[in-house]
């Protein structure tokens, strides 16, 4: 289930970045946290397994009908059951755009197209 961040999941938030390659540095995890506090166009949200927070899911709103998936970090505790692409599939049918990915994620959501191919 996905929430919206606020800033009071700044720790939380910035946890899971820290699993994406690039958001390394604490510098660079706070200046990604603040766009998505302070830009309009980006929006940040957790995602929640039973009572734990064990993902995060960023967007960029691109334009009217097109969003930028910017983010996609899940706990390694996590991974290998699916939840990347579960997550990608409920944020597609809650916002109703065309997602494109960014170079950070881009082989991840193009893995889950192509298994969404192979299985219909």
């Amino acid at each position: 289930m996905f929430m919206k961040f606020k800033p009071a999941q700044r720790k939380i938030a910035m946890g899971l970045l820290s699993y994406t390659p690039e958001e390394k540095s604490i510098k660079l995890l706070l200046e990604t946290v603040q766009k998505y506090e302070t830009e309009s166009s980006w929006e940040l949200f957790l995602w929640k397994e039973k009572e734990d927070i064990v993902g995060v899911i960023g967007i960029v709103n691109e334009t009217e009908n097109t969003v930028r998936l910017q983010h996609l970090c899940i706990n390694p505790s996590y991974r290998g059951e699916g939840l990347g692409r579960k997550m990608v599939e409920v944020m597609q049918q809650r916002l109703q755009k065309n997602m494109v990915p960014s170079d950070a994620v881009k082989s991840f959501l193009e893995s889950c197209q192509q298994e969404e191919t192979q299985s219909t």
